[in-house]
């Protein structure tokens, strides 16, 4: 299934906003749809670090899933397993 993720970040003195869809497992979205929807966004936000190269600044300001889910707190607490 698809589910629709708007970031806000900040980096380099300035706020901006990226969004899209993004594909996650439906048996996963069912069990927790917000830690679900948190692991997707984190791994995309790692993705725009990466290719904006961003400053010491960066952080995120607020992530939102399907228009209403704010999952912002979640995603500052998903760590890349070791």
């Amino acid at each position: 299934m698809n589910i629709n993720i708007k970031v806000y970040l900040h980096t380099k003195e300035t706020n901006f906003l990226q969004s899209g869809s993004f594909s996650v497992l439906n048996s996963d979205f069912k069990k927790d749809p917000d830690w679900t929807a948190a692991i997707a966004a984190y791994e995309w936000i790692q993705k725009i670090k990466r290719n904006y190269a961003a400053s010491k600044d960066f952080r995120i300001v607020q992530v939102i899933y399907n228009d209403d889910n704010d999952i912002t707190e979640l995603v500052k607490k998903v760590r890349p397993k070791i």
